[in-house]
């Protein structure tokens, strides 16, 4: 009886012993950084929101993009909370994700999830909009430095048709405060209005969350402290384009003959202004092959973990974000006007014909 009281305690410690070993080993793979490789590719793409209707195309494009790579995709948004993405990003390194396609929702702090990504050993494809101050793995953006400069060589030839000088008042609509992506598209504005004497830029607002109704309110207290004297406004994105257009509507003036409105993103409703004469010009950002890159980028990452960026995809610049020089993969924009409509974003299958004309 001894014997076996004897037999069974060695049993119980062998067995502690080994599950004690397996729990350290998983512990300490947890802090290493190192990811147990499930044999199946899970990427994950996050993005700030699902606000504006472009986001809709974005997510479909990645995923199709992916899933005919051969890899899971693990999606979710952000509602524009960046404690709501902080609690995203940890579900999807808890769910295995190998990679994650970030747009961050505050550009300034994403570092700090970049940072929690790769001590659970994930690489991170930044998305949209720069991360500032992260060791960000690689940057997939649209030529964001481009869209200003459209935007404000559009006005200036509005200006010169319309009024047979540069010379009005300029308001800037700016989207969330501090975001690289929202600096970037107002440089080109900034640059003009400089270039131009006979410019004054009367407003320049940046606005919480890209609200559009922020920017509807901003427009009309510039209308009103201008008393309808105001000749172009700017916005970063066609959600507050949009509401600039609910303000001028309000006063008789969404009319591209009296007041010059441009707008970035190419939102249906937006397009829809443009060809009704409601406002002057769109940016384009052609989403597919922004979405399909990544796509494309990410898979490629989990494949060759162990492969410097450069041998896995072809760099188009290096950016500094203030912590390293970012590799950098740039999309093509392209200006979008009443006459244009039907070779550019219908052409790309972005809208149909019948959504932008059905009704006008």
């Amino acid at each position: 009886m001894k014997k076996l009281t004897v037999l069974m305690l060695a049993l119980v410690l062998v067995v502690g012993m080994a599950a004690s070993v397996s729990a350290q080993g998983w512990l300490d793979s947890i802090f290493s950084g190192e990811k147990k490789d499930d044999g199946v590719i899970k990427v994950g793409f996050l993005l700030k929101t699902m606000q504006e209707e472009r986001y809709l195309k974005d997510r479909a494009a990645f995923i199709e993009k992916a899933e005919e790579l051969g890899a899971e995709v693990i999606f979710d948004s952000a509602n524009n909370n960046e404690q709501t993405q902080l609690a995203k990003l940890e579900n999807m390194l808890t769910k295995g994700a190998d990679v994650v396609v970030l747009q961050p929702v505050n550009t300034g702090t994403a570092g700090n999830m970049v940072k929690k990504a790769h001590e659970a050993g994930v690489a991170v494809v930044n998305y949209d909009s720069l991360i500032l101050n992260g060791a960000v793995d690689v940057f997939l953006t649209q030529d964001s430095w481009a869209v200003g400069r459209l935007q404000g060589q559009a006005m200036v030839e509005w200006f010169k048709e319309k009024r047979g000088e540069v010379k009005g008042n300029v308001v800037l609509l700016r989207g969330q405060p501090g975001d690289s992506n929202a600096q970037a598209f107002s440089q080109g504005v900034l640059d003009t209005v400089e270039k131009y004497p006979g410019l004054k830029l009367v407003v320049d607002q940046s606005h919480e969350g890209w609200s559009p109704d922020l920017a509807m309110a901003t427009t009309e207290n510039a209308l009103t402290k201008y008393k309808n004297n105001i000749d172009a406004v700017v916005a970063n994105n066609s959600g507050m384009a949009s509401g600039a257009v609910r303000a001028l509507e309000a006063q008789g003036l969404a009319d591209s003959d009296k007041v010059f409105v441009a707008g970035s993103d190419a939102d249906l409703l937006n397009i829809r202004y443009v060809a009704q004469g409601k406002q002057t010009v769109e940016v384009f950002k052609k989403i597919k092959p922004l979405a399909y890159k990544a796509a494309e980028v990410a898979v490629a990452l989990a494949k060759n973990p162990d492969k410097p960026i450069k041998e896995i995809i072809k760099i188009d610049r290096y950016l500094d974000n203030g912590m390293k020089e970012v590799p950098t993969v740039i999309t093509p924009i392209v200006l979008v006007t009443q006459d244009n409509i039907r070779e550019t974003v219908i052409e790309a299958d972005f809208h149909s014909e019948e959504a932008v004309f059905g009704d006008n």
